[in-house]
């Protein structure tokens, strides 16, 4: 019994700590998509090209989700360096596509928003770490209700409704509030089964940061439909 607890202790040390990792690499990653994309809104050159080249962000936007599936399916057979990479070369392909908010909504309502998205997140965020509550029947519904909105937001792209546009818009911020507390648990018990600092460990929590990211930047996208000030 004082072996189970001892393990049991040490496991909950070792996610605490890789946790830690989980949000500063997250924060980073964010860090990287804003400059990236404040300074390319700011770039005559970079727009000229844009307008040169129409295609371009349709492009990269392509190569980021190729590059977001690839490095989720395989992660685990790279190096934690390659991992690392990756996902900073993702980041900042994010920040290319974002850069084109700046054209559309004002500078104080893109940070106001960043500021909601971030408070919602961080709450979230703690409930998912601290509820004893188990998660996974929400996160089955949450992820069909996500396939949803992408057919959704598919389809509208055809219809051009408005009501839809709306529609999709308030559901995807209540889906993916719900997924950061499902994906927060989920990372946390990962953490806690592999329970081992090591290099796997540090790839896990990698893959935590960028599952989070991605939680984080959907939800920021949706709520700036709602709350954004356009030009």
């Amino acid at each position: 019994m004082a072996n189970y607890v001892s393990h049991q202790t040490a496991a909950q040390a070792t996610a605490s700590t890789l946790f830690k990792s989980v949000y500063m690499q997250m924060a980073a990653a964010l860090s990287i998509t804003g400059l990236v994309a404040y300074f390319l809104s700011q770039s005559v050159a970079f727009w000229t090209m844009l307008a040169e080249n129409s295609s371009l962000i349709w492009i990269i936007f392509i190569a980021q989700i190729g590059l977001v599936i690839w490095l989720s399916a395989r992660f685990t057979q790279m190096s934690m360096t390659t991992a690392t990479l990756l996902f900073i070369l993702y980041s900042a392909m994010m920040g290319v596509t974002m850069s084109t908010i700046f054209m559309v909504y004002t500078m104080s309502s893109i940070a106001m928003v960043f500021f909601i998205t971030a408070g919602m997140f961080l709450a979230m965020s703690l409930i998912g770490y601290f509820t004893r509550m188990d998660l996974t029947r929400l996160g089955s519904i949450l992820f069909m209700a996500l396939i949803g909105i992408v057919i959704a937001t598919v389809v509208n792209i055809f219809l051009g409704s408005e009501t839809l546009y709306w529609i999709v818009s308030y559901v995807a911020v209540v889906v993916f509030v719900g997924l950061t507390a499902y994906d927060t648990q989920k990372i946390k018990h990962m953490l806690m089964e592999y329970g081992t600092p090591d290099e796997m460990g540090q790839k896990l929590a990698l893959f935590g940061a960028l599952t989070l990211y991605l939680d984080f930047i959907n939800l920021f996208l949706y709520l700036l439909r709602i709350f954004g000030d356009r030009k």
